[in-house]
């Protein structure tokens, strides 16, 4: 899933990986305070108490993350930031694995409504 940003890769980049905006855009995963535990980032989510380790920071525009789940389940999201000719598209890849249809389309819909408040914020 993806989005175009008329922003340079450079300021989405910014804003997307300071961990202090991901409540104003990310509700899909948080919209609670976020606290630090060593590299983890720890929230309240839909599901329950999370930890998320983001890869470090870098000019490559990778906002890759872990997110473990209250269950202890770990799972992988990648998440780039990248030129475009507009400005900045954002792409999260969204895998089913042991997801049901329902579900999948669940998580797609929360991923686009991301996008699309981030888009928003950065755009207004």
């Amino acid at each position: 899933m993806s989005t175009v940003i008329r922003r340079s890769p450079q300021d989405v980049y910014a804003y997307a990986s300071d961990a202090n905006n991901l409540p104003a855009w990310a509700a899909g995963l948080t919209d609670a305070p976020i606290s630090r535990d060593g590299d983890a980032l720890v929230t309240e989510s839909p599901l329950g108490r999370i930890r998320m380790v983001f890869a470090p920071r870098n000019e490559f525009g990778v906002l890759d993350h872990w997110v473990t789940l209250p269950s202890g389940v770990t799972t992988y999201n990648a998440l780039r930031v990248i030129e475009h000719p507009d400005g900045a598209e954002i792409i999260f890849t969204l895998r089913q694995l042991d997801a049901t249809d329902d579900e999948f389309a669940r998580d797609a819909g929360l991923v686009a409504a991301d996008l699309e408040r981030l888009r928003g914020i950065l755009e207004a």
